[in-house]
């Protein structure tokens, strides 16, 4: 790479930042900044930058600095917390690093660095002094706690039992920690401490971590990057809080505010729950940042797919345009197994160092590969020939379909990460100087105008405000009334589809359908063909099974057609019904941001206040798993058989017992009851039906309610940012003349540097793409 070029680029980010640190400085000791603590410039371009001058934004600058004198890309895996986030993390780094534990395991974020040459994982975490503190605070309060009221209010197992000893022993946590159980035992007390914590009323100090260098630093060696030497860059991994981990709220400020210091951001997504409300939350986040960072996503657990789901490119398409909106390209998502994945390169890379897996009774996940790889009827003996194993291990890694990421992303970040790092900076750098050029440009507006003008706009914002109230009441209303129409027009569509399912099912299993079936397939039936009973008899065992899989090809086929036919047009109808809430919401309210806007622009003020998008979340539903197994290809014991007849055959609608006495045999003779299997598949449609119905009800609600309350409050907080603007500008502006000259004269010499770091933001960012332009060809 141009290493050169690369040193000249880091060294003028380096400039940029530091120019923009003690810019913030000035700017924050403007008279008037504490006015008040309205809104920080956050990076996000749509809002209207307030006055508190800046936490946020002076932490993003410094870890910005940080990273570039690194030259180190920050990739933050974010993920909701049954998402397989710790077994993807483990699959990238090429061995077990984190834990896996079905509770939260990511109260603190984590850094993972891959460091060559480090065999032995090594966590550091030098910030200790918080939790040292926590910990003496919960010894106290431990001394007249009653543990059997204190086991009512959390589960109480044996890691926690072994922390709770440990607090009362005064046993601290190191600052160093070697070797994976080490580590694991450490984070594992970390996330039980929050839990702990929160069990006792004692707050955690998650405010000490908000800066990245204060959290838990792993190094060692990713495996995938073993022997591709050194690059003037460094690659990071940032394992963050899921926003729906232990149910605490907090969780999802400390998401966005890692999220917005990452160099590039990837999602791991659970494919069995593409649509539900926390991955919704995670795709929220994500899309808040995605102009400022490159984004990708890992659709973990694809290898629940069965035939009926969506293939590899459905996924992405799905992902791309209907979750993401277009934030991310198809191109950038990738359907993996995590855990797949993991398993096969640990016992590749075990097979590697050691010629041998490890004993399976000592180490687990050598059980896991096994049935993962071998199937569940594995034996000790099979983990002894090594090739067959070896082979099985690098077809176990080819099913995980996790090749393609670790060299479209994993080797392309470790090839370019000093890139990263510099296109990161490049970005936070503009973000800062266009919010703090507007939060300047607003000052010094209102100290050049008359205080009775100022009065004037403060009193018509004011106006705006109650009508915007009153709106979002009959808005509300409105909304409401048209979701309820929609979900009538819903019940009637699948209460006829279930109509047509039905019609279609005595189709299949019509006398005619049978006979021309079996006559089509070499099935012969008794003459009589259906007895008065709805049996059919045959006179061979043989065809008696293979009739019994015609019904179920054409059973399965019939349901399979209605199924895609109802996911087509209720996502259709649920894609217009989205469509056209947004669309009420913006005719209620444009007038009001129209108005808004044209009096602050009369007036001078330049504003960026925009109506938010109106997110429905999980609005557009998917029913694969509604009829998955309606029809199974599994074969279960059938119950009594006549004469002592002994074989299986498939069973229907997730009912095991489906066709218990369905057919019976006679010495000469095998009777088929069609019509108890047809009553079945009847009751069970119906059934389906209706959850069908009751769960995009609920999943209506929900999202709906969501949606609502997050545009109506992001629009308030606008313009409530815009009033408090307003107030402190009159407050200023009533100062001594003299006092408000010699600010206005401030604040043009920041806004004079402001434009020029913007300027050379620009510039910085431009030729950072052409250099990634030249890496790609």
């Amino acid at each position: 790479m141009y290493t050169q070029t690369i040193f000249e680029l880091s060294q003028e980010a380096e400039r940029l930042l530091q120019l923009a640190l003690r810019h913030l400085d000035t700017v924050s000791g403007l008279p008037g900044h504490a006015l008040s603590d309205v809104q920080a410039l956050t990076g996000a371009p749509e809002r209207h930058p307030g006055t508190h001058l800046l936490t946020t934004q002076q932490g993003m600058l410094n870890n910005e600095l940080r990273k570039i004198t690194r030259l180190e890309m920050v990739l933050a895996i974010v993920g909701t917390m049954k998402a397989g986030k710790s077994t993807t993390i483990n699959a990238i780094v090429g061995t077990e690093v984190l834990p896996n534990r079905n509770r939260p395991m990511t109260a603190l974020p984590t850094l993972i660095r891959h460091a060559p040459g480090q065999k032995e994982p090594v966590l550091n975490f030098i910030h200790v002094e918080p939790i040292e503190r926590l910990m003496h605070e919960l010894q106290e309060k431990l001394g007249y706690v009653d543990r059997t009221k204190l086991a009512l209010k959390l589960e109480i197992d044996k890691d926690m039992n072994a922390l709770l000893e440990r607090i009362i022993g005064g046993v601290a946590f190191e600052k160093h920690y070697l070797g994976a159980q080490p580590i694991f035992q450490c984070l594992k007390s970390l996330n039980d401490l929050v839990r702990l914590s929160r069990a006792m009323d004692v707050d955690f100090p998650f405010a000490d971590y908000a800066a990245i260098e204060h959290i838990p630093v792993i190094e060692v060696e990713f495996v995938h990057l073993a022997g591709l030497g050194k690059n003037a860059g460094q690659l990071t991994l940032l394992d963050t809080p899921g926003p729906n981990e232990a149910g605490q709220p907090h969780l999802q400020k400390m998401l966005n505010e890692q999220l917005a210091r990452a160099s590039a951001v990837l999602a791991v997504m659970d494919y069995t729950q593409l649509k539900s409300i926390s991955d919704q939350e995670v795709r929220q986040a994500i899309a808040a940042i995605s102009k400022s960072v490159p984004l990708y996503a890992l659709v973990n657990k694809f290898d629940q797919k069965d035939r009926n789901s969506d293939d590899e490119d459905q996924v992405r398409a799905m992902i791309s345009g209907t979750l993401m909106k277009g934030f991310i390209t198809p191109g950038q998502i990738f359907p993996v197994s995590s855990m797949w994945g993991y398993l096969a390169n640990r016992a590749r890379h075990e097979l590697n160092i050691y010629g041998k897996l490890p004993d399976h009774q000592e180490q687990r996940w050598v059980q896991d590969f096994a049935e993962a790889a071998l199937g569940r009827r594995w034996r000790t003996a099979d983990l002894d020939d090594v090739p067959h194993i070896r082979h099985a291990a690098d077809l176990l890694w080819e099913d995980s379909l996790f090749e393609k990421p670790i060299n479209k992303l994993l080797h392309a970040a470790h090839a370019n990460a000093s890139l990263f790092a510099l296109r990161s900076a490049s970005h936070k750098l503009l973000n800062y100087s266009q919010n703090a050029r507007d939060f300047l440009e607003f000052r010094l507006q209102g100290l050049t105008m008359a205080a009775g003008q100022l009065q004037e706009n403060i009193a018509r914002l004011e106006e705006d405000m109650a009508q915007f109230g009153g709106r979002q009441r009959v808005v509300s209303e409105e909304i409401s009334h048209e979701v309820g129409q929609a979900m009538e027009a819903a019940e009637a569509f699948i209460s006829g589809q279930q109509q047509e399912i039905l019609q279609l099912i005595e189709r299949c299993f019509s006398v005619e359908n049978l006979r021309v079936m079996s006559l089509a397939n070499g099935v012969e039936v008794n003459g009589s063909q259906q007895n008065n009973r709805g049996e059919l008899i045959l006179e061979d065992e043989a065809q008696a099974h293979r009739l019994l899989s015609l019904i179920r090809a054409d059973c399965e086929s019939t349901v399979f057609t209605c199924q895609q036919s109802l996911i087509r047009e209720l996502s259709l109808r649920l894609g217009q019904l989205e469509t056209s809430l947004s669309r009420s919401l913006d005719d209620a309210l444009r007038p009001i941001e129209s108005h808004v806007k044209e009096e602050l622009q009369r007036a001078g003020f330049r504003t960026r206040i925009a109506l938010p998008v109106f997110q429905s979340g999980s609005l557009q539903i998917t029913m694969p798993q509604w009829f998955n197994g309606t029809v199974a290809t599994e074969d279960l014991p059938m119950g009594n058989v006549r004469g002592g007849v002994r074989e299986t055959v498939s069973r229907w609608l997730n009912n095991p017992n489906w066709g218990s006495d369905t057919w019976v045999m006679t010495k000469t003779r095998y009777i088929v009851d069609v019509d108890a299997i047809k009553g079945r598949i009847i009751d069970s449609v119906s059934t389906f039906c209706a959850q069908i119905l009751k769960a995009l009800a609920a999943d209506v609600d929900v999202s709906v309610t969501a949606g609502m309350t997050a545009f109506f409050a992001e629009f308030s907080q606008s313009l409530g940012g815009l009033q408090k603007s307003l107030q402190e500008s009159l407050t200023l502006r009533q100062q001594h003349q003299s006092t408000v000259n010699a600010l206005c004269q401030q604040l043009t010499q920041g806004l004079a540097t402001v434009r020029w770091i913007e300027e050379d933001a620009r510039l910085l960012r431009d030729d950072i793409q052409t250099l990634f332009a030249a890496e790609q060809r």
